[in-house]
């Protein structure tokens, strides 16, 4: 029987959505701890290896102990942040595409709103006394959501505007889409989503062709009193354009969620512009996809790639290590 090999801390609804899906297929075992001299006997038996935070549930010395053939399964949907020189070309590397999409796509729905009523300008207001029914927010019916990427994320959000009279158009990377939207074009057509876009989501991977994407620029190409919103990577857009583009246009209007230095990946958080002075910002720390219930979810969707594999068919969302060798 195959070997499965856990990487992430143990889970009861997680490890149950494993064995649902591993079940009858593979033999699922959790990593022995740092200093077991078992552990690297089990790293080296794995026919896969599922992990969650990879680059902190593994040593960088430890990926060369996978054997050919083994399949790394990601539980993150980006895995920008994976130690891609210590993995051996001999091992497949998988994300885990789509896996958080639905409660992702009703936390940017939630940033779209606020922005768009400015809930948290009138909170404020009232906070101080003000009754003030002066501001007027946006009405959405029949304004443009545009999307940089049409992936899981991008589609499972566009099932939430679409419903709101929302016009939908995207770029990404084949120009095609199995979806019925309003528009559909490869990344040569970004100029004219970022005209277009009333409401604009970044739904794209960080890799060597994202990275810095919407500079200067980009970001004067988009309306003035447009509201964009990046739950992606926050080095997908240039941090001293965005924020001279919001201080000098008040109604442009953001929602961050994904940073330029967070503590998961680079030990700290830390901004260098004062984003949070300016009052057409919204900010959260980077936890779009942790609802209740939705880690066996993941776990599930990332079992089932795994099995496949397993049975010899091709694994989805395969990672061209290329694309992140920045």
């Amino acid at each position: 029987m195959k070997k499965v090999l856990v990487t992430f801390p143990e889970d009861r609804a997680g490890d149950l959505a494993l064995a649902d899906a591993l079940g009858g297929v593979a033999e699922i075992s959790r990593i022995p701890e740092r200093g077991d001299p078992s552990r690297s006997g089990a790293l080296k038996e794995a026919d896969a290896v599922i992990s969650f935070m990879m680059h902190n549930e593994l040593d960088p010395g430890e990926f060369s102990l996978l054997k050919e053939g083994c399949l790394l399964q990601s539980m993150q949907a980006g895995v920008d942040a994976l130690p891609f020189s210590d993995i051996p070309e001999r091992v497949t590397i998988c994300a885990n595409t789509g896996a958080w999409a639905d409660p992702m796509a009703e936390h940017i729905l939630g940033m779209i709103l606020s922005l768009g009523k400015y809930l948290q300008k009138c909170h404020d207001r009232l906070g101080k006394g003000q009754f003030d029914r002066s501001i007027v927010s946006t009405w959405f019916r029949g304004k443009t959501c545009g999307f940089v990427g049409y992936g899981g994320i991008a589609k499972a959000v566009a099932r939430l505007v679409r419903p709101m009279g929302m016009r939908v158009i995207a770029v990404n990377t084949r120009g095609e889409t199995d979806e019925d939207i309003d528009l559909i074009g490869t990344m040569d057509d970004l100029p004219r989503i970022l005209q277009e876009s009333d409401v604009l989501v970044i739904a794209v991977p960080l890799t060597r062709k994202t990275l810095g994407l919407l500079g200067e620029k980009e970001l004067a190409m988009m309306k003035e009193d447009a509201i964009l919103v990046n739950p992606a990577r926050g080095a997908i857009i240039d941090q001293k354009a965005l924020y001279e583009r919001m201080k000098a246009f008040p109604e442009f209007r953001v929602g961050i969620d994904a940073w330029w230095v967070e503590p998961h990946t680079h030990g700290e958080f830390r901004i260098d512009y004062p984003f949070f002075e300016l009052d057409n910002l919204l900010g959260s720390p980077h936890n779009t996809n942790l609802v209740d219930g939705i880690f066996p979810v993941a776990a599930g969707i990332a079992a089932d790639n795994v099995r496949a594999f397993l049975e010899g068919q091709n694994p989805r969302s395969i990672v061209d290590r290329e694309d992140y060798l920045f």
